[in-house]
């Protein structure tokens, strides 16, 4: 059975008080949920919020980590200084950092793979711009996302693997894709998965979608049948918000 998941992607929010106080508030109101919860602070707050969210259920994952173990790579952090403070989970791909910091699908994929050696779990993050859609090669750039970082791996390291489905043109905008246009893709990725590997691999991967998810819609978007979840960007920053979403399935 698949794993309903939940991730509050922080971004470059929140402050050591901000942190503190929205951890706590979470704490204090994640007490019924099924679904499994992540939140990814930035980098200078991942140890605090570690240490804060050991005996909980909530886990802790980082919002980006280099490809290499170390080296003379100026403000860059490494899977084994991420482990070492008890995160074991990442997020890689993400749209922002595919446009600002021009990360490749070469570049993903060796993160992909330096994760995976280091026994850490990814939150692999792909969608298509506005203009793909609208020429209507959303499905190319999404298979295309994910067979260049993903399908060299064997199926033995897809447990390790949680897809998020973002529509870049939904990120941030306000504008969200239709439950059904989020179904859709969802299924073409899983059938993805299973034509590569076999169809026991592709139901067990979970396949998170993110963009402008909100309390309002969560519960329409979580109840299509190949939506696992959600990666959960500005709604994460405000507690009752965050687990309204996680309260949707």
């Amino acid at each position: 059975m698949r794993k309903n998941i939940v991730a509050g992607n922080w971004k470059m929010n929140n402050d050591l008080a901000a942190t503190k106080t929205l951890i706590s508030e979470l704490i204090e109101l994640n007490k019924t949920s099924d679904a499994e919860v992540m939140i990814a602070p930035t980098f200078v707050n991942l140890m605090e919020a570690s240490k804060l969210l050991r005996e909980t259920s909530i886990r802790v994952a980082s919002q980006n980590m280099h490809y290499a173990e170390s080296g003379a790579f100026t403000g860059e952090v490494s899977a084994k200084m991420l482990k070492v403070i008890g995160v074991n989970t990442v997020i890689l791909g993400h749209s922002e950092r595919r446009e600002y910091f021009y990360e490749d699908d070469l570049i993903l994929k060796q993160k992909v793979d330096k994760a995976l050696q280091e026994s850490m779990e990814i939150i692999f993050c792909f969608g298509e711009q506005l203009d793909d859609r609208n020429s209507d090669h959303h499905f190319k750039v999404v298979e295309r996302q994910i067979k260049n970082a993903l399908f060299h791996l064997p199926s033995s390291s897809w447990k390790s693997v949680v897809l998020a489905y973002e529509p870049v043109w939904a990120i941030g905008t306000g504008q969200t894709a239709s439950p059904e246009q989020a179904q859709e893709m969802h299924a073409y990725i899983r059938k993805l998965v299973g034509e590569r590997y076999d169809i026991t691999t592709s139901e067990k991967v979970s396949i998170l979608y993110g963009g402008s998810v909100k309390p309002e819609n969560a519960e329409e978007i979580f109840g299509k049948l190949d939506v696992d979840g959600g990666l959960i960007g500005g709604a994460a920053l405000d507690a009752k918000s965050f687990m309204a979403i996680i309260n949707s399935f």
